[in-house]
C-alpha cells in the first residue's frame, strides 16, 4: 500500500502560450515543438518504472480544450490506462478570462486603466480581481473545490489497497488555483507557483492521511515490486 497521488499536468506549448496571451476558451493545437516535448515527458515519466504508472491510475480529469486533449494522448494515451475511468470534464478547463481573452498581461493592464478599474498604483491581479465577463477567484474556487472532494472520496474508498492515482490535465492558471484549494490556502493569496506548458506537478497526502493533502515538492520514481505482477 502507498499513499495515493495526484499528478498535474498542463498542456503542452502553444502559439499563444508561447507569446505570453491568455488563453482560456479559445481552441488552439500544439505547437510542433509542444508535441515533441510532450512526448519526450511521456517517455521519461510515464511507465511500470516511472513517475506516473498508468497502472495505478484510478480516474483521469481533462479539459475540454483541444490543446489539453492532445497533451494527454501524447503524455499517457487512454490504452495505456487500462481500467481508468477517463472524463473530460468542464470543471477543469481554464479560467475564463471574458474581456482578456487572447490579451497579454500588460495590455489587460492598460485596459483595465483605460476603463477606470484599476485607479492609482493598483495593478490588475487576476487571482484577486478576476477577469471582466469571465470568472471571479470565488467561481474558480467553488469548481475546482467541487473536483477536490470528488478526488478525495476516490481515493478515501481505496485507500486500505493498492495506490490509486489521479491524473489531471488542464492549464497554467486553473491548475495553479488548483493546488493551492488542494493545501486549503485561499487563490487570493496569489500562488507564487509556476508549471511550465507541459509540466507535471504532484499533489498526495501527509501520513498517507486524505484529511491531510499536501503538495509533494520533490516525487521519486516507483520501483516495481519484483514480487508484484503485472496488471493489464
Amino acid at each position: 500500500m502507498a499513499t495515493p497521488r495526484v499528478f498535474i499536468a498542463r498542456h503542452g506549448e502553444t502559439e499563444w502560450s508561447l507569446s505570453g496571451q491568455h488563453t482560456s476558451f479559445t481552441d488552439l493545437p500544439l505547437t510542433a515543438n509542444g508535441e515533441r516535448r510532450v512526448s519526450a515527458t511521456g517517455r521519461a515519466m510515464v511507465g511500470k518504472d516511472r513517475l506516473i504508472d498508468p497502472r495505478h491510475i484510478l480516474k483521469v480529469f481533462i479539459s475540454p480544450r483541444l490543446r489539453a486533449r492532445r497533451t494527454f494522448d501524447l503524455l499517457v494515451g487512454a490504452d495505456k490506462c487500462g481500467v481508468a475511468k477517463i472524463v473530460v470534464d468542464d470543471r477543469v478547463q481554464e479560467w475564463n478570462y471574458g474581456d482578456y481573452e487572447g490579451l497579454k498581461t500588460d495590455e489587460i493592464r492598460r485596459l483595465r486603466k483605460e476603463r477606470g478599474l484599476d485607479p492609482g498604483d493598483k495593478v490588475w491581479n487576476i487571482w484577486q480581481d478576476g477577469c471582466e465577463n469571465g470568472e471571479s477567484p470565488d467561481q474558480i474556487t467553488r469548481r475546482l473545490d467541487d473536483v477536490i472532494a470528488e478526488i478525495h472520496d476516490l481515493q478515501r474508498e481505496h485507500q486500505k489497497g493498492p495506490r490509486k492515482d489521479v491524473l489531471v490535465v488542464a492549464h497554467g492558471h486553473i491548475l495553479r488555483a488548483f493546488a493551492m484549494r488542494w493545501v486549503k490556502k485561499s487563490i487570493n493569496e496569489n500562488p507564487a507557483l509556476l508549471l511550465e506548458a507541459g509540466a507535471i506537478g504532484v499533489l498526495s497526502y501527509e501520513h498517507n492521511n486524505i484529511d491531510e493533502p499536501a503538495i509533494l515538492l520533490g516525487g521519486a520514481f516507483i520501483v516495481p515490486d519484483p514480487n508484484e505482477e503485472d496488471e493489464e
